[in-house]
Formats: C-alpha cells, sequence, structure tokens
C-alpha cells in the first residue's frame, strides 16, 4: 500500500516560526501555479513591518539572548497539500518566495562578519552532493542560484518571472534599513527566524486544500486596516443621515482609487495621514522605536484611534467633516497627482519625471503643503513647486552617484514634508529655494559618468537636458519618445557613446585603455539616440558620425558646425545663458572635458532652483 494512502485524511494546522517552517523541508508549486507577482509595494511593506517591530523591542544595550524575550510577529498562513512525500504549496508561495528572497539577502550581507548567524539551511540543503533550494521549483532554481552566490545577472533567461524575481531582490536592498546592517543585523536575523510566525495549513488531498483556500479568500476574509478605520470614524457620527452620508463617501472615492490600481485605496489614507499628520519618524539610531510616520504606513486605522484629538476628531460633528471635507478634498489631490505620475500632464510633468526615476517617496511631501481651503490653481502651483524641488535633489544626488533609494531618503523626505506642511505659496517657494540652497552637492561633478548600475538614469537625466534644451529653444517635446514611452519600439532610444569603444584610436591621450574608458563614459561623452543611429555608426570614428548627429536631437546636432546657423532660438538661449555650446570638427581628450563642463552647466540649467519661484508668476 503506498504511503499517501497510508496518510490519514486530515486537515492540520501548526504555528510554525521561520525556522521551523523552512529548516530541512522542500516546497514546489504545481505547474498551473501562477508566477511570481509581488511588487515593489509588497516588499517594502513587508521590510516596513518586520524592522519597525523588531526595532520597538530592540536595544543596542541587550545580549543577543535578549531577543528570545522579544514580541513575536504573525507573518500570516500558508496551505500545503501534502502528496508523494512532496509538499505543495496551494497558497502563500508569494510569501514564502518573498522571504526566501529576504534570506538570501541576509545571507549575503553578514558573509563577511565573524558573527553571523547560521541561516544557510533555512535557504537551500545538499543531498548526495547536489544542493537544492527548500523552495524548490525548477525554473527559478538558476536565478536563486546567482543572487545566492552573487554573481553577475547578467547570465539570466530574461523571463518576466526572473526578471520580477531579480526586480523584488534589488527592492528588499533599496528598502532594508542601513541602521539595522551593522552590528544590529545578527539580532535581527535572530528575531526573523525565531520570533516570526506564520501557520502552515497542511491537507492531504488537493480537494481539501483549494476548499481550505477558497474559504480564506472568498469567504473568510478578514477586514482590512482600511475597513477598520471606516468602521471607527463611521460608528462616531451619531446622526444617521450623515453616517450613511459619510458612508457613501467613503465608498465613492474607494472605487475612484481603485480605477488607478486595487492597492490605491489603501496608499492614499497612509499617504493623506502623513502629509497632514505626521509628527515624528523613526530617529536614524539604533534602537530607535517607530513614530507616528512609520506606523501609520503600517497600522494607520491604530493609529487614528489613538490620536483622535491631534486630528481633531471631538464630535460627531468632526467625523463627518473628516469625510465630507477632508477625505473628499485630499482623494481628489492624490488622485490628481497619481494620474500624473502615469500620464504626461501639462503642467504638472516634473510628477512625471518623478514617477520615471522609481521614486516612491514624493506623494504625502506633494500632499503636505495643500489645504482644503486652496483652489485649483493654487493647488497646481503648489505641486508644481514640489514636485520641481524633489526632482531637483534626485538629480543632484544621481549626479554625485548618490542613492536615491526609499530607506536612504525617507527621513529626509519626511523632514521636508514637516517643514512645508501647510504653507501658502510664497513661505512655500521661500522654504523650498531656502533647502536648495543650503545643500552643498550640486552639478559640478567633473567625473560624472556611466557604470554598469545607472545606466538607465543616466538616460533618464539625458532625456530631461535634451528636452529641456530644445524646449528652451521653442522646440516642440519629445520627451515621451526619449523615454521610449511613444517611440517606435524597434527604434528605442539608447545611450549613445561619442566616442566608440576603440581605445587605439586614442593611444596617444590616455596612458592606458582604463583611463580611455573611464573618460569615454563621462556623461559629457553620451547622446540618447535612436537604437537605428547606434547599429550604423555606433563603431565609426567621430568624423565620420558627425554629419549623422544632424539628424538626431538638439543636443546631438550642437557637436555639428551647422547646429548653429539658422537656429535662431538656439543662437538666442546660447547669449542669454552663456551655456558653452561649440562644435567640434574632431572630437579628442580636451574636447570631451569641454563637454563634460558644459553638461553640468545643462544640468543647472535644467534644474534650477529658479523654476521654483517661476511657478509664482
Amino acid at each position: 500500500m503506498s504511503q499517501d494512502r497510508m496518510m490519514p485524511r486530515e486537515i492540520r494546522g501548526e504555528s510554525k516560526t521561520v525556522r521551523q517552517l523552512l529548516s530541512g523541508v522542500k516546497y514546489s508549486i504545481e505547474f498551473y501555479q501562477r508566477e511570481y507577482l509581488w511588487q515593489e509595494k509588497q516588499i517594502q511593506e513587508l521590510i516596513q513591518d518586520l524592522t519597525g517591530r523588531f526595532s520597538e523591542d530592540h536595544d543596542d544595550s541587550n545580549e543577543r539572548s535578549a531577543v528570545a524575550n522579544y514580541g513575536h510577529y504573525f507573518l500570516g498562513s500558508i496551505v500545503i497539500s501534502a502528496k508523494n512525500g512532496v509538499k505543495y504549496i496551494i497558497d502563500g508561495q508569494q510569501r514564502l518566495t518573498s522571504l526566501t528572497l529576504l534570506l538570501i539577502f541576509l545571507n549575503n550581507a553578514q558573509k563577511d562578519r565573524p558573527d553571523q548567524v547560521s541561516i544557510k539551511d533555512l535557504i537551500l540543503s545538499e543531498k548526495y552532493g547536489k544542493k537544492s533550494f527548500n523552495l524548490d521549483i525548477e525554473e527559478r532554481a538558476h536565478c536563486m542560484e546567482v543572487l545566492f552566490n552573487q554573481e553577475p545577472i547578467n547570465r539570466l533567461t530574461n523571463t518576466p518571472s526572473i526578471q520580477n524575481i531579480l526586480a523584488r531582490y534589488s527592492d528588499i536592498e533599496n528598502f532594508f534599513p542601513a541602521d539595522i546592517k551593522d552590528e544590529t543585523l545578527p539580532y535581527f536575523i535572530d528575531w526573523l527566524i525565531d520570533n516570526v510566525h506564520l501557520v502552515e495549513i497542511t491537507a492531504y488531498s488537493d480537494d481539501d486544500a483549494y476548499t481550505i483556500f477558497e474559504t480564506m479568500n472568498d469567504r473568510g476574509l478578514s477586514l482590512s486596516p482600511a475597513d477598520m478605520l471606516k468602521g471607527f470614524l463611521l460608528a462616531n457620527i451619531t446622526d444617521e443621515e450623515k453616517r450613511n452620508q459619510a458612508a457613501a463617501i467613503w465608498k465613492q472615492n474607494m472605487v475612484d482609487l481603485r480605477e488607478l490600481g486595487p492597492e490605491e485605496g489603501s496608499d492614499f489614507i497612509k499617504t493623506w495621514l502623513r502629509s497632514q499628520y505626521a509628527m515624528s519618524i523613526r530617529r536614524r539610531e539604533k534602537g530607535a522605536r517607530p513614530e507616528d510616520y512609520d506606523k501609520l504606513g503600517t497600522e494607520f486605522h491604530r493609529w487614528v484611534r489613538d490620536h483622535t484629538r491631534q486630528i481633531e476628531l471631538n464630535r460627531s460633528e468632526d467625523y463627518f467633516r473628516f469625510f465630507d471635507r477632508d477625505l473628499n478634498f485630499y482623494a481628489a489631490q492624490y488622485r490628481l497627482m497619481r494620474t500624473a505620475a502615469k500620464k504626461y500632464t501639462p503642467g504638472l510633468e516634473n510628477i512625471y519625471h518623478l514617477a520615471q526615476l522609481g521614486f516612491t517617496l514624493q506623494y504625502p511631501v506633494m500632499l503636505a503643503p495643500l489645504q482644503t481651503a486652496d483652489n485649483a490653481e493654487t493647488i497646481q502651483k503648489k505641486l508644481r513647486m514640489v514636485s520641481i524641488f524633489l526632482e531637483i535633489i534626485l538629480a543632484r544626488r544621481l549626479w554625485n552617484w548618490h542613492s536615491i533609494s526609499y530607506s536612504t531618503l525617507q527621513y529626509t523626505m519626511f523632514n521636508h514634508l514637516r517643514d512645508i506642511r501647510g504653507k501658502p505659496l510664497n513661505e512655500l517657494a521661500e522654504i523650498l529655494t531656502a533647502k536648495l540652497a543650503a545643500q552643498e552637492e550640486g552639478f559640478n561633478n567633473p567625473n560624472f559618468s556611466m557604470h554598469k548600475m545607472n545606466r538607465f538614469m543616466i538616460h533618464c537625466l539625458l532625456a530631461r537636458m535634451t528636452d529641456a534644451l530644445e524646449r528652451a529653444c521653442k522646440l516642440p517635446s519629445h520627451y515621451l519618445e526619449y523615454m521610449n514611452v511613444t517611440s517606435d519600439p524597434k527604434n528605442r532610444y539608447e545611450v549613445e557613446h561619442i566616442w566608440a569603444s576603440h581605445p587605439e584610436r586614442h593611444e596617444d591621450e590616455f596612458k592606458n585603455p582604463s583611463e580611455f574608458y573611464e573618460h569615454r563614459n563621462r556623461i559629457g561623452g553620451l547622446l540618447l539616440l535612436p537604437r537605428k543611429f547606434n547599429a550604423s555608426y555606433n563603431d565609426l570614428p567621430y568624423e565620420n558620425k558627425l554629419d549623422h548627429y544632424l539628424k538626431a536631437n538638439l543636443l546631438a546636432q550642437s557637436l555639428h558646425p551647422l547646429a548653429y546657423k539658422n537656429n535662431p532660438g538656439f543662437i538666442e538661449l546660447i547669449n542669454r545663458t552663456g551655456l558653452p555650446f561649440v562644435p567640434y570638427e574632431h572630437f579628442h581628450r580636451a574636447d570631451l572635458e569641454a563637454r563634460q563642463a558644459l553638461y553640468c552647466r545643462l544640468a543647472e540649467f535644467t534644474w534650477s532652483p529658479g523654476h521654483i519661484l517661476e511657478v509664482l508668476d
């Protein structure tokens, strides 16, 4: 009799720590299961929830053994069908895949540490000399191996599933707090594997497993934080007619937000409450506890319940006003911002630029100065001012090789948010320009260049600079083409080197090929051109490509002497701004260095703080 037939037809639910769940156990999925689909938002929330809960109890003075007494965290449930000696995941593979990626990240982060925590056996195991991952999914094995061994990723198959796994691993690197990566790291890993729990529900037939899955997801859904917040607010409106009206307001706004995306309702609430009420954020020091900003990202329903006085919710009328005035107003502005992030909107172009950079912290900052009494013109101007300000900050950081990741800039963005909350237009402009004037970093980095990790950011910067130059010369905008939004998919824009990859052509100028390539990659030696241009002319000497640049955008044309003839808008711009544009019949080392200086000036022109003041005109 087979082992499966001897198995009892029972359903078991058991709470397990991460260590118990993953140690020496193999999980698989059936071929018909969906791909790994988590996005940046889910990874961000996972990291925030875990590190925030850990930080509530951690103190640097603690011994590591004290972690055993830290609070516990429930990560959810997984549904398993056990058959043929294998555990098949029916529900929960998104969570387990993300947890595995986090463990791989933590294992890599502690590789060179003497106090590392042994977690390799939670990621993979070895049998008969062959290693395999505990989340044993064949088509992902190579990708997970590359991440585990920190190998180059360019050898991986470019499938949507693999690319999503790589992107989510990158998100973990991005969102994981820097203040936990140092000596606190082993404490966190100890806590994660022994204090974080999941419930494993095991059935011994697929029918039973799917029945459990359907029951949990169709008939037994728990209330979301947004549902609980709505219930709390409505319960405090004593007038039944107004309560019904408030419920209708909530419902309509959630329906409208859902048109932007399935999670936009919850994201809006977090953004709104953070923008208007967060007075504190977890300090960037070890042992610091979550504060307003952090809690509003994970448990906003509890925060509102505990801070009704701060929100001025004292009487039934206040709760109704919270729906009728505040919710309606800020939901409308949030939809405006999110729409502008997805669709290039005249007057709000900078919001789109920020979204193209993959930045996600801008929304509460942009919402912060808005007041319910603001008219449409004032709202538009405030959003434009703040988005210009934020784009300047990001462009300056990128130009100086500084990170624009979530974890790096979250604290800074909160401080900006708090400083501009509720400010009128003139005062807002003064605050933003003063903040930019106080920054030390600008666009004067003479060595700024492209490397393998910032190629897309260079693409974004070149697109903005090229478009800003052409707009200033009264030419039509081609920004969406440069960003490959409206360009021909077969002829996408790419970053093009002015110098071909031939160091031997410049032996008289450089000591060795390495020095040549360092200069070749400087931004002053780069252009944004269609793929067919690169394919046709990329390898030619500069002199052979020069005439072809006249067919491209103005930044490329500016290399050619004819660009300075019969081009009154371009000449007027040069005379007005002093931008050091000059043509080059040849392009030597000194010419590239001069072009580098030009690009630094062009960046200052593109991201000038003066654009904030122009909004007032």
